[in-house]
């Protein structure tokens, strides 16, 4: 009886140890790839934002379609801080290249893509600063194996996610 119930256990073990830490170490380099496509994806549209002065909708579709390639979904926040060139409400500089601290104001996400989805381009001038992240939205393989052995990712927290801003070099137009 005693044999049996160890052999039980050895075989568990075997099994354990034969596929389940095989497929966790393969989930958590799949999560490790996605996470790397991901930032690289980001980079790419910020500095093509950059670069260029504004952010059309053909570059954003593509970057939607490019990290959504790794299989997971997610949540792309964007914000560009406008930078504040009316004088008339700066009575404590008068000039428009002096030095000193510069107003900015925030325009986000969801008023980017209404303008996308209207004129196909936001313009941005040089000077303003863009931020763009992306985090996931779905529980990846890896995340349900953790959770399943070690109970330590919670629901509301992602393991993929990327961020990338700055400073646009170009006046873009229409």
């Amino acid at each position: 009886m005693s044999d049996t119930f160890i052999t039980v256990i050895a075989l568990f073990l075997a099994a354990v140890l034969m596929f389940v830490f095989p497929l966790m170490t393969m989930s958590d380099q799949t999560e490790n790839v996605s996470q790397l496509a991901v930032e690289t994806a980001t980079k790419e549209f910020v500095d093509e934002i950059r670069s260029t002065g504004k952010i059309t909708s053909d570059n954003y579709s593509e970057y939607v379609q490019t990290i959504g390639a790794t299989g997971n979904t997610y949540n792309i926040d964007m914000e560009v801080k406008v930078k504040d060139e009316n004088i008339s409400k700066k009575a404590s500089q008068v000039e428009t290249d002096k030095i000193g601290e510069n107003v900015y104001y925030s325009i986000y996400t969801s008023q980017i893509e209404e303008k996308l989805n209207t004129d196909k381009v936001y313009p941005l001038k040089e000077g303003d600063i863009v931020t763009v992240s992306a985090k996931n939205t779905n529980t990846t393989m890896s995340q349900q194996l953790k959770n399943f052995f070690y109970t330590v990712v919670g629901n509301d927290t992602y393991s993929i996610a990327a961020q990338s801003a700055g400073v646009v070099t170009a006046t873009g137009t229409k």
